[in-house]
């Protein structure tokens, strides 16, 4: 009978075991700087493959490299320990578990899967239409300080990196069979994710891309993935719909570089040029998603002129691109209440009209008004003040009715004022990073 020190020396953290690598052709590693690292990383979450305590039992120095071809994501699996436990119920299946969820075909030959990595790196275009690019030096893709690989780059060349995201749907041709091989992913990354199901047809999907030149040949790009988001349309009378995001996710190596940024926008864009699409919605977004969503829709908004002029008066915009005008010590100039739209209170029908044409969901925008109101009114100004309190507070009373209606009078004002506060303060944090 195994006991508690032996089952512990038997049994392995999935999430520490796993290892997931992006590949790249050789020529394509050889024009990366020195901190530009796509291999060896590890997933957040393992549990909807490995069970809930994300453990796997029946092996010593448990090791699984999960590799991809960087464009294609052609797959390629290696487990490997140094003792295993003699078959039985109780001892994890890896391959058998994994080959679940992980398209049939996957390589277990290493040399035959870099061949493929090679022949893929020059072959592998994007599926479906692209609809948004942007470009970044070489230089700023690092974290830290920039180190060169000196045969290769020096710190003469300015090279660049372009970005593109491409539209797709199951009707892409072969855009279904890539989309089995990268939506492992959420369920690596995305607390809660699942695949999503193939019968429904109006899925959408916007995958973000590195096209990069290759050092010792120019005139040659490859493609490697980056993110991707899946996208679900909704009815909305009378006839177009609501573009919900469904899952969205940038993968560790290209994170905290501003890519997730740059994936919102490109999906806010195409829902702007789309004239079927009412607003854009989002399903049960993280924090951290949330975060990234109010900075993009405040940064919007501030560089909108009209808005702004509309919403504060002409002192709000300023020759520097719709940026808040600040003081000669650099604090955000407070705006005199009343000198436009935004009140406050504000004018709800012009509200209504700005929300409807930037195609945002009216609990986001509200609550982006509220932010900018907040930033723009001056704290002295006890009538404008009173009045952002009510305007606030209206919009918690309507959204937490039920959960209010179950209280007596005085706890409910109580209840109130504290989530009130608290909505400001997260507001705060949140211009923080804007302003």
């Amino acid at each position: 009978m195994a006991t508690p020190t032996n089952a512990a020396q038997w049994t392995a953290d999935a999430n520490e075991a796993l290892t997931l690598s992006l590949v790249r052709a050789p020529e394509d590693k050889a024009s990366l700087w020195a901190r530009e690292v796509y291999e060896n990383f590890h997933p957040t979450f393992t549990y909807p493959i490995f069970g809930e305590e994300e453990k796997i039992y029946g092996y010593k120095d448990l090791t699984i490299d999960l590799k991809f071809a960087s464009g294609s994501l052609a797959q390629y699996l290696n487990i490997q320990y140094s003792e295993k436990l003699p078959s039985s119920s109780t001892v994890d299946d890896i391959e058998g578990t994994l080959s679940k969820f992980i398209p049939p075909g996957y390589y277990i030959d290493e040399q035959k899967f870099l061949q493929r990595v090679e022949e893929d790196a020059i072959n592998f275009k994007p599926f479906g239409q692209k609809i948004h690019s942007y470009t970044r030096a070489a230089t700023t893709l690092t974290k830290g300080k920039n180190v060169a690989i000196s045969q290769v780059l020096s710190p003469e060349d300015e090279e660049s990196v372009d970005f593109e995201v491409y539209h797709s749907t199951w009707e892409t041709p072969g855009f279904r069979e890539y989309h089995r091989r990268m939506q492992l992913f959420v369920l690596l990354y995305i607390e809660g994710g699942s695949y999503i199901s193939e019968a429904e047809d109006t899925w959408e999907f916007v995958v973000l891309y590195e096209k990069r030149r290759r050092r010792s040949a120019p005139d040659v790009t490859t493609y490697h993935f980056v993110g991707y988001a899946t996208l679900y349309p909704f009815y909305c009378f009378p006839e177009r719909v609501r573009l919900r995001i469904s899952q969205f996710l940038i993968l560790p190596p290209y994170q905290q570089d501003g890519h997730g940024s740059a994936l919102y926008t490109a999906i806010y864009q195409h829902v702007l040029a789309s004239p079927s699409i009412a607003e854009l919605t989002v399903e049960d977004p993280a924090e951290a998603f949330e975060d990234l969503r109010d900075r993009n829709d405040l940064k919007m908004l501030i560089a909108n002129e009209k808005f702004m002029r509309e919403g504060f008066g002409p002192e709000a915009v300023s020759s520097n691109g719709g940026k808040v005008p600040r003081t000669k010590r650099g604090k955000a100039r407070t705006m005199r209440a009343g000198a436009g739209k935004m009140g406050p209170p504000a004018d709800r029908g012009w509200l209504e009209k700005w929300r409807t044409e930037l195609k945002i969901a009216s609990r986001q925008f509200n609550r982006l008004v509220e932010m900018l109101i907040l930033k723009h009114t001056d704290p002295a100004d006890e009538r404008a003040q009173r009045a952002y309190r009510l305007q606030v507070k209206e919009r918690l009373y309507r959204f937490n009715y039920e959960i209010l209606m179950q209280l007596d009078k005085q706890e409910r004002q109580q209840k109130l004022e504290e989530t009130f506060q608290s909505v400001v303060a997260d507001y705060r944090r949140i211009l923080g990073h804007v302003l």
